[in-house]
């Protein structure tokens, strides 16, 4: 990998919390620099992808088509719902993992005793 030198003047203040940070992180300086001009291009690269591909959509549009689909169409084989469904709305069952920390009142059973 080529590497490029440039004299980076901070205000003595970032700099402190950025050697701090990078003590705490256990990294260099010069890596937690890196990393950090690094996340701030992935972030300019990423809002210039969505700009460049949403110029000229048409939210409203989008809109209707999503709320037509699935109209009138059943489910392809392998997506129907399971049995029993109730809906998105329908209270969800406790995980057994929870049930089974939950005092055994609280899971309406009797106690056992030895």
């Amino acid at each position: 990998m080529k590497t490029s030198n440039f004299a980076l003047r901070l205000q003595p203040t970032i700099m402190a919390e950025a050697k701090a940070l990078a003590a705490a992180e256990g990294v260099a300086l010069n890596q937690l620099i890196n990393v950090a001009v690094a996340e701030k291009l992935a972030i300019a690269r990423t809002q210039q992808f969505f700009e460049r591909y949403t110029r000229g959509a048409n939210p409203a549009r989008a809109l209707e088509i999503l709320a037509k689909a699935g109209r009138d169409n059943p489910p392809m084989p392998g997506d129907e719902l399971p049995e029993g469904w109730k809906g998105w709305d329908a209270e969800v069952p406790a995980p057994k993992a929870a049930l089974a920390a939950a005092p055994s009142a609280a899971r309406g059973r009797a106690t056992r005793s030895k």
